[in-house]
């Protein structure tokens, strides 16, 4: 039976940190496109070798919010600065709860006055939604669910695209017929492609150029030939459910922080208002790292590389939790090399009688919505690992990490946990195992050389905001 609400759901689960635990629910997943539509390893290389296309009009949801509010509503939800903040921007839209921990994060589009779009992960939307429901905004939303949450699960209102990789801007000149405009990181404009009025952002995924595309969902399958077409020459690969989410691990974008709204009686209402079937009641914590307190799950801005982000310019929920957090000891965003050899042996398990590691899929590793692993160095816990996988493009098996700062300089070796306690929870993506660890290396983030020297002058891995 379906509790009533989150608050309820969590009451009837015994906590917050069981409900998640044990919730029966796997890693997030990406409809709409096949697993491959090659191999993923070739998949992975596109992007750093030719030019890919992603079709990203499926798994995220789309936020509509307008009205004459709108505006000051959204800069009093974010921890971002709306200054200079104008039509054709667009930045990582990223709000706290009252104590400063994030909720999660977005792609905020500034589309014209006094109307915006925000696409990424529901729990941010939902954040918003709620805000615009029970307070005194002039604003309105509307709300475009990800593909699995439609009854109509054929259309949304609208595609969207990525084009990326060292190739893309002469896929776009092709499918054009010109140039691409010279446009900033994070700025948009119009384009014409297949004949059709396309949005277009200036974007980056892994380090390389490109451009997001956008617009009406009768439109996308035209705009999305045309570029097949024009990529053809340019060696354009399509990526598949498969390579996507591992792309993240090469770039360094946490793409799972926990939403923070598990406690703390500030947040009661707004628990008693997200339903039973929510996301937040629904999702799972997997991984080797355990705690009782639902609040060590929780990040802060500057644990996720967003203290940037951080403007006290402006009034925001969470503003005074994050002037007292400004100061402290912050835990640093990393990347871990895994020690191959000792993955070899992870894996080796597989194929011998007896007890065995838990089974390491290939390129994601992920078992669950918010991975959590245990970063160890002897017998402190370092940090936590929160995205595991393989890329091809580097040879390795890659994590990304939150360390204590005494533990995040490159070069220091760690021990990451792989695998769950007592054999493991009753997800159903967790078969009896046996805890292991893996020699690892801190290493900087984004991983990647391209990565790294593409965003050495901008805020943040998505740019200055």
């Amino acid at each position: 039976m379906t509790s009533k609400n989150l608050e309820e759901a969590m009451k009837a689960a015994g906590g917050p940190v069981t409900m998640l635990r044990n919730s029966q629910a796997g890693p997030n997943v990406y409809p709409g496109v096949p697993p491959e539509y090659t191999n993923w390893r070739d998949e992975q290389r596109g992007w750093q070798e030719t030019c890919v296309l992603f079709n990203q009009s499926y798994h995220m949801a789309d936020l509509a919010v307008e009205g004459p509010g709108a505006f000051d509503f959204l800069n009093y939800l974010g921890i971002n600065t709306f200054k200079n903040f104008t039509v054709n921007k667009a930045k990582q839209f990223v709000p706290v709860t009252p104590d400063g921990y994030v909720i999660g994060d977005v792609i905020l589009f500034y589309l014209a006055e006094n109307k915006f779009n925000l696409v990424g992960r529901i729990p941010t939307l939902n954040w918003i939604m709620f805000h615009a429901e029970t307070g005194k905004w002039d604003v309105k939303v509307d709300l475009d669910e990800r593909t699995a949450m439609r009854k109509d699960q054929s259309r949304r209102k609208a595609y969207r695209f990525q084009v990326q990789g060292p190739n893309a801007m002469a896929t776009m000149e092709k499918a054009l017929g010109q140039k691409p405009p010279e446009l900033k990181f994070f700025n948009m404009t119009t384009l014409k492609i297949a004949g059709k009025d396309v949005g277009a952002l200036r974007h980056g995924m892994a380090g390389q150029p490109g451009f997001e595309l956008y617009g009406p969902w009768d439109d996308g399958e035209a705009v999305r030939q045309a570029l097949i077409k024009a990529g053809e020459e340019f060696g354009l690969k399509l990526v598949g459910g498969r390579a996507y989410s591992s792309n993240t691990l090469e770039s360094g974008w946490v793409p799972s922080p926990l939403p923070a709204v598990y406690s703390g009686d500030s947040l009661k209402d707004y628990r008693q208002w997200l339903p039973g079937t929510s996301y937040e009641a629904n999702a799972s914590i997997g991984g080797s790292f355990v705690s009782d307190k639902i609040e060590d799950y929780y990040f802060t801005p500057w644990d996720l590389s967003y203290g940037g982000f951080v403007k006290f310019d402006h009034d925001f929920i969470g503003r005074e939790a994050l002037e007292k957090k400004q100061n402290d000891d912050h835990r640093i965003k990393v990347t871990l090399a895994l020690d191959s050899d000792e993955v070899l042996q992870c894996i080796g398990s597989q194929l011998q009688k007896g007890e065995r590691a838990k089974f390491m899929e290939f390129p994601s590793a992920v078992y669950s919505m918010h991975p959590f692993d245990r970063v160890m160095v002897g017998d402190d816990v370092a940090g936590v690992s929160t995205w595991v996988g393989y890329s091809s493009n580097e040879r390795k098996m890659l994590t990304l990490a939150i360390l204590d700062p005494k533990y995040a300089t490159p070069g220091t070796e760690v021990r990451f946990v792989w695998g769950e306690e007592n054999g493991g929870t009753t997800k159903p993506t967790v078969e009896p195992h046996s805890q292991t660890s893996i020699k690892a290396v801190v290493s900087p983030v984004p991983y990647s050389e391209v990565a790294r020297t593409s965003y050495a002058d901008v805020d943040g891995w998505r740019g200055k905001l």
